[in-house]
């Protein structure tokens, strides 16, 4: 039985496959032990299905995960010490040149993980072309491994000079240091690449986030098989498997995310992406722009035929640079906190109400959120969320707000307009953060369809495709669940890289260079994938090169098949404007995508139906929406109820269980052949 997780800060996710119907289940998050939250929902579905069918094959579990992310956030991760090459010690402190704010002159640096009293100097060195200057000897080798186990680290990162071009000194001190029982995270094995400062800190960063991801792991794997267990009491049960998504659009191993948990920073908005290019894909749209609104923040990113990779992202202001897929993040969710500045001004986020306490309508919050202003503006109605089981309190919501009108003796006059407030600014938030990954990367967003899901994001998606002139819009199947979904889809995949710095164009010397530098990446990544459970043959692979013109500062990507100068001038020119076809062109890195495919579990196709929508329509008596300063009679939908056809026109709200969707005046709805709903602005 497959189910897939995605741990959310408000609400966590499991969609899983009962026989060939997809089926979703959401429950409040416990962020003080997320492992928690993913027994509660295993033990439910399992308890639920008992009479259905009976599993004795074991549960294949796909987790998408928060745990590293905010154990960066929170500063929660292990305690790490860092031994690099002696004179080098400090290369986290001093980071790059770039300010993170130009003009500010108070600008605080983000701490570094480690501590100068848990930094250590090997006497070692190798040279850019791999070869041994120094050689560390065996009392130099022991010496740094005591100096790390008195430090009292329960993690070590190791990163020397140049071992990308020669690993041999690493293996010898992380020889040394294994057997102290500490965690070892290797540079060479992490990221192969050049780039000192970035390369020490993704190696922190993993050595940073492995006794927090282990033991999750550990506890969601054992909490797995107990579920399992009291659900199916026979013997003949297979142990449960787990993978985890990472932040590439790929799955790996629970194992292989212990060692190497840097690689999951963006797991559950990964998953996302992947849920509504499949989603979109199958009502006709390729090019698209993914909006993701949860409880505690919104990510979105671009999508023209395939989702764009970066290796340039930062969590909590520490650079990583393993690949990932390009999402850009705001702390703007249906969870995050409205407040008056000390000017007066009206702020929403990015401090989020999450799950404990949660926004004032949970029952607990005591702060306004952009759930309690749509819940006051009648676009959420009372009846609540996860189908009538997670009521919503209006009252409270209302009485929260005027006390901080009051309190703040705000020139606005009414509640109404108040939650009208805190819905602009924050739909100005993700407004921006769309022309982030459009606008100033040159795209235009006319030209694309907002993809909106997540458990807020339909309440918003009509109002920030009219600002940014999307005329349609499309809410999935399953919105509340996407990322989920899109975890249980993803395939197992395994990135390799390796600097090779080679310049001279496409000369035969250069061919040699490359096909060497990608058969050991070959022999590298098949072993892993075999360790997946992939043979040689069900393997996909796909090359890629990291160009650059020779004396220019970062690279573009291109493939790595035929002329790779001519598509690397293609594409600079693409991304910049301008392209020199005379200067020599120089290969920095050699990269490798492995691809095991795992089963999948489509959405079905249905008939179109001549029904009218009126029968979806719910009576809800005296129910009123705030829009614009007045109050309007909206039509409410029950979205289970509604069928591949069916048509219909704003204002309405669309309830289903897991998410709302809100369709202002000037918007129509049409139900398409998957059960996807495509809403569009109505020309006038």
């Amino acid at each position: 039985m497959r189910i897939a997780i995605d741990t959310g800060g408000t609400f966590t996710d499991f969609v899983f496959a009962q026989g060939s119907e997809l089926r979703i289940l959401k429950i409040p998050s416990m962020p003080r032990n997320p492992a928690e939250t993913v027994s509660a929902g295993l033990e439910k579905i399992l308890a639920d299905g008992a009479g259905l069918s009976r599993y004795a094959g074991g549960l294949d579990l796909v987790c998408g995960t928060t745990v590293g992310t905010n154990a960066l956030l929170e500063r929660r991760g292990g305690r790490v010490a860092l031994v690099t090459t002696a004179g080098f010690e400090d290369v986290l402190e001093i980071g790059r040149q770039a300010r993170p704010r130009l003009y500010d002159l108070f600008v605080e640096r983000t701490e570094p993980l480690v501590p100068a009293s848990r930094r250590f100097g090997l006497r070692e060195r190798i040279d850019d072309q791999g070869r041994a200057l120094l050689r560390p000897t065996l009392a130099e080798l022991s010496r740094v491994a005591r100096m790390v186990r008195s430090s009292g680290a329960n993690a070590v990162a190791v990163c020397l000079l140049f071992s990308f071009a020669n690993p041999e000194h690493e293996r010898l001190i992380a020889r040394a240091l294994r057997p102290s029982g500490v965690a070892v995270s290797v540079s060479h094995e992490i990221l192969p690449e050049f780039r000192e400062f970035e390369r020490t800190a993704t190696t922190v960063v993993n050595a940073y986030l492995t006794p927090v991801m282990s033991l999750y792991l550990a506890e969601i794997g054992r909490r797995a098989s107990t579920a399992q267990r009291k659900t199916y009491a026979t013997p003949a049960l297979q142990p449960s498997r787990v993978r985890i998504m990472q932040s590439n659009g790929g799955v790996i191993s629970a194992g292989v995310a212990a060692r190497e948990p840097v690689r999951t920073i963006l797991s559950g908005p990964a998953g996302g992406v992947l849920g509504a290019q499949y989603t979109a894909g199958l009502s006709g749209f390729t090019r698209i722009i993914t909006f993701d609104m949860g409880g505690t923040s919104t990510d979105v990113a671009l999508v023209d035929g395939a989702p764009r990779t970066s290796k340039e992202s930062s969590v909590a202001g520490i650079p990583v640079a393993v690949p990932v897929l390009d999402i850009h993040t705001e702390g703007a969710g249906g969870g995050s906190i409205a407040r008056f500045d000390r000017a007066g001004a009206l702020r929403v986020g990015p401090e989020s109400a999450g799950a404990d306490p949660g926004p004032i309508c949970y029952g607990r919050g005591e702060r306004p959120t952009v759930t309690d202003a749509q819940v006051v503006l009648g676009r959420i109605p009372p009846g609540g969320f996860l189908g009538g089981e997670f009521r919503l309190d209006a009252g409270r919501a209302r009485s929260a707000m005027e006390r901080t009108l009051t309190a703040a003796r705000s020139p606005i006059r009414t509640v109404e307009a108040f939650a009208q407030g805190i819905v602009d600014v924050a739909n100005s938030t993700m407004e921006k953060a769309i022309r982030v990954i459009s606008v100033e990367r040159g795209y235009d967003p006319r030209d694309y369809t907002l993809v909106a899901f997540g458990g807020a994001g339909g309440l918003h998606a009509c109002e920030l495709a009219s600002a940014l002139g999307i005329r349609s819009a499309l809410l999935p199947k399953f919105p509340g669940a996407l990322s989920a979904l899109g975890i249980l889809r993803a395939d197992v995949v395994k990135e390799l890289s390796q600097t090779v710095r080679l310049a001279g164009g496409s000369t035969g010397q250069t061919k040699k260079a490359l096909a060497r530098a990608f058969a050991a990446l070959e022999r590298a990544g098949l072993a892993d994938m075999q360790r997946e459970g992939f043979s040689r043959r069900a393997v996909t692979r796909a090359r890629f090169l990291d160009c650059r013109y020779v004396g220019q500062g970062f690279e573009v990507a291109v493939g790595a098949e035929g002329d790779y100068a001519a598509s690397f001038h293609a594409a600079h020119h693409r991304l910049y404007g301008y392209a020199d076809s005379t200067r020599p062109v120089e290969v920095v890195n050699v990269r490798e995508r492995f691809t095991g495919m795992t089963p999948k579990v489509d959405l079905p196709r249905h008939r179109l139906s001549g029904a009218r929508a009126d029968a979806a329509r719910i009576a809800l008596p005296g129910h009123k929406v705030f829009l614009a300063g007045r109050t309007v009679s909206g039509a409410l939908y029950d979205r289970g109820r509604l069928r591949p056809g069916n048509r219909f026109a704003g204002p309405a709200i669309v309830i289903e269980y897991g998410a709302t969707t809100f369709l202002p005046p000037g918007w129509s709805a049409y139900v398409d052949a998957v059960e996807n709903i495509l809403l569009k602005a109505v020309r006038r």
